[in-house]
């Protein structure tokens, strides 16, 4: 187990580091450490902040086939159930927070946490020239989080180059902040399709702090925080639902569009989401996905907001 902060530790814990680190310098250790996984003589808890160096270090030797990569997301609905749908679009759900009864507090939480992490540990990861420029970005990324992304539009905005802006996106997919969605681009008729992605932010109350956005809200706005919210639902279960289940979203640049679609390796549910407590038995069927071939489905679920709270798809709930 590798303690991060081992300076902290009591005196004999500090011998055991140091020598941990003095074999983790000799020969063949890489070689010795796989064969204790492989017969099972010990187990290995790797822990720190910086998952941007454990994907990018190249000098990381990270066991092939024999290491296994959990995602520690916020909580899900079916964890936490906020007393309003509001509270989770607003503040989010990761675990700390949920616990703050007073929104003032949580204000404070967050704000804490995009501060000093956001704000100074990502800018240290990311070791950028232009501190101000990447600054910018973070809140311009947080609030168009979930739209599709124009890079060019961005690089205007921010004052750098639009490949700056595609490295500084990277940067917060390494660092777990950012989560990228691809378009379904596949059509039987060679349609053109759109090709950008989308990018959601892991959590909805670091988003929203981190776009400098207050607590009042539009009702149009909430409309598309809940989008977001029921996109990191699906991103979240699909991680538990195994590898071969992907998180998408589905545009015709001519204008039909479906907000999510489950990729079950080839096998498409689409969901359109929308903000009511009125739901319609109309929104069943998005016009974009009325051709079986340019939007293969299985069904179409959708999601709205009513007295009963929010409904996910049936194998989702």
């Amino acid at each position: 187990m590798v303690l991060k902060n081992s300076l902290c530790a009591p005196a004999p814990l500090r011998e055991k580091n140091k020598f941990q680190q003095q074999a983790a310098t000799s020969p063949g250790y890489r070689r010795r450490r796989a064969l204790t996984i492989d017969r099972g003589i010990a187990r290995f808890v790797l822990t720190g902040s910086s998952a941007r160096k454990l994907r990018r270090n190249v000098s990381a030797n990270l066991l092939p086939g024999r290491v296994s990569v959990f995602h520690l997301d916020p909580l899900t609905f079916s964890e936490y159930q906020p007393s309003t749908l509001e509270d989770v679009l607003l503040d989010g759900s990761l675990p700390g927070i949920t616990k703050v009864t007073a929104a003032r507090d949580r204000e404070a939480d967050l704000s804490a946490y995009v501060t000093t992490y956001l704000e100074e540990e990502i800018r240290a990861e990311a070791a950028v020239r232009n501190l101000g420029s990447f600054a910018r970005f973070l809140e311009l990324a947080a609030a168009e989080a979930g739209g599709i992304v124009n890079l060019r539009g961005l690089s205007s905005d921010v004052g750098v180059a639009h490949t700056t802006i595609a490295a500084y996106y990277r940067i917060l997919e390494d660092c777990l902040i950012a989560n990228r969605i691809e378009p379904l681009t596949t059509s039987a008729t060679r349609k053109k399709r759109t090709r950008s992605d989308k990018y959601l932010l892991f959590d909805l109350g670091v988003r929203r702090l981190a776009a400098h956005e207050g607590r009042r809200v539009l009702p149009i706005r909430f409309g598309q925080l809940f989008e977001q919210w029921v996109g990191l639902e699906l991103l979240r279960r699909a991680r538990t639902a195994g590898p071969g289940t992907r998180i998408r979203f589905w545009r015709d640049p001519d204008g039909p569009a479906v907000d999510w679609v489950i990729d079950e390796e080839g096998r498409y549910t689409p969901i359109e989401v929308k903000w009511t407590e009125t739901p319609a038995a109309g929104w069943m069927r998005s016009p974009a996905c009325r051709s079986a071939t340019d939007c293969p489905s299985r069904s179409v679920s959708v999601s709205s907001r009513n007295r009963e709270g929010p409904h996910l798809p049936r194998s989702y709930e």
